[in-house]
């Protein structure tokens, strides 16, 4: 089976050819929504073709619904875009056309991942004397073994692990299993922030991983669409834009699918906002003297990571005060909401003076030297009283300070913060494990 799921396109993939001159191969897996074909000209690749399709209970309904694929294809795009771009590692590489995208091989391991924040559904079912609403805090994380003829069973952690499953040569144990609980937990974070600005509450959420056949890695992959979630826009349950709404149909109409469609239509035509945001927000480095520009170089480039506009300038807050103060207002009076970098040997006065006069968030990110660096820390620590502009030696540190600001009401920006924690967990995660094997 296959999947999406790479946090950058295979070489191959990156000179695909055209659409027009896409060559298909074998099928070689079809479900219940889709196709997926071999490429014989993009080598690690696949094509995920979505059907005019939709079911409910595993397939014991199932309707044609004309123009399903596309809107389909579209929302799974979008969806994956905004989680590639944050640093999930995904098997998407792109769209290939309205109904078809182009994703890496992966293994498919059979375990549906889902995350809850709203109470409902099955879970009511499973969980008699719990009320529908009832909010968990992390969210849930709930494992289902794919097998439709036993209605998907819920599994543990424990017969994940004691299944020995084996993927693409990858043996899914204990570390495999907390990788996927602690990726599904971001990607759920991560789209229910997306959707926020939207005033749409994202109620659940399921997924699947696969192990690319190249990278031999773990990637989120299949497809993230209106079928995959519970969407109820303002947070109210009869507003509910996902397949909920086929699934409680009492009677399959025309009539009734069209109501259906058009839900669909409205989660796909918003579902591309999740890749902008209207918050702005910029980073203005200033440094004492040109001689701190590799620093201050560093902190613009952290910047990019999380897609911030850095800018850098040259002042003294001792030599020369007024021009200080002048560049200070001539940020703050064109309503870009700005954080302030203060770059300054020796004696700091940067930062203490601009926290003294703008009430915009200031940090100090002194450049300190071998001989002198412990006596010259003092003037960005002891501050007088009134302000407050907080101390980071790392000029990565002062970029994700400024992130973490932006990301309050950026959700891109927010996005890559939360992918960055859970790469690092994984990181760590991996490498005891290496540790682990090597000490055996």
């Amino acid at each position: 089976m296959f999947a999406r799921g790479v946090s950058a396109p295979a070489p191959a993939a990156a000179m695909a050819p055209a659409a027009s001159d896409l060559k298909l191969g074998k099928k070689v897996n079809e479900g219940k929504t889709k196709e997926v074909y071999e490429l014989p000209d993009i080598p690690g690749c696949v094509l995920m073709q979505s059907k005019d399709q939709i079911t409910a209970g595993n397939a014991a309904r199932k309707d044609r619904m004309e123009g399903k694929a596309a809107i389909s294809n579209t929302t799974t795009s979008c969806v994956f875009q905004l989680l590639q771009e944050a640093g999930i590692k995904t098997a998407f590489v792109r769209k290939q056309s309205d109904t078809a995208f182009i994703a890496a091989h992966c293994e498919m391991i059979p375990i549906e991942w889902v995350c809850r924040r709203i109470a409902t559904g099955s879970f009511l079912k499973r969980n008699p004397g719990v009320k529908e609403g009832y909010k968990f805090y992390p969210p849930k994380i709930e494992m289902f073994f794919k097998d439709d003829a036993n209605n998907d069973p819920q599994w543990s952690e424990e017969q994940i692990i004691e299944a020995k499953f084996c993927f693409a040569g990858l043996t899914i144990g204990q570390t495999e299993v907390d990788i996927m609980s602690r990726s599904t937990q971001a990607i759920f974070e991560i789209l229910e922030k997306a959707w926020q600005p939207q005033n749409c509450t994202l109620v659940d959420l399921k997924i699947e991983f696969g192990v690319n056949v190249l990278t031999k890695e773990i990637v989120l992959a299949d497809v993230i669409d209106n079928d995959s979630w519970r969407l109820w826009p303002a947070g109210d349950r009869s507003q509910q834009k996902d397949k909920q709404s086929y699934r409680d149909l009492k009677e399959v109409t025309p009539e009734a699918l069209q109501m259906v469609k058009r839900n669909f239509e409205w989660v796909s035509e918003r579902v591309e906002l999740l890749l902008k945001t209207k918050s702005q927000g910029r980073v203005v480095v200033l440094m004492g003297s040109s001689s701190d520009l590799s620093h201050c170089e560093k902190i613009k480039k952290a910047c990019a990571t999380f897609g911030i506009p850095c800018e850098l300038r040259v002042t003294s807050a001792h030599k020369g005060p007024d021009e200080t103060l002048r560049i200070k207002a001539e940020y703050e009076g064109d309503g870009i909401p700005t954080v302030f970098v203060a770059v300054a040997g020796r004696s700091n006065g940067l930062g203490p003076v601009m926290s003294g006069n703008t009430a915009y968030p200031v940090v100090n990110c002194p450049p300190l030297s071998a001989d002198w660096g412990t006596q010259d820390v003092w003037s960005s620590l002891r501050l007088p009283s009134g302000l407050s502009c907080p101390t980071t030696l790392s000029p990565e540190g002062a970029a994700q300070f400024a992130a973490q600001i932006f990301g309050l009401n950026n959700h891109l920006v927010w996005a890559k913060l939360r992918s960055n924690m859970l790469n690092t967990w994984i990181s760590l995660k991996q490498a005891d494990k290496k540790l682990r094997e090597c000490s055996l």
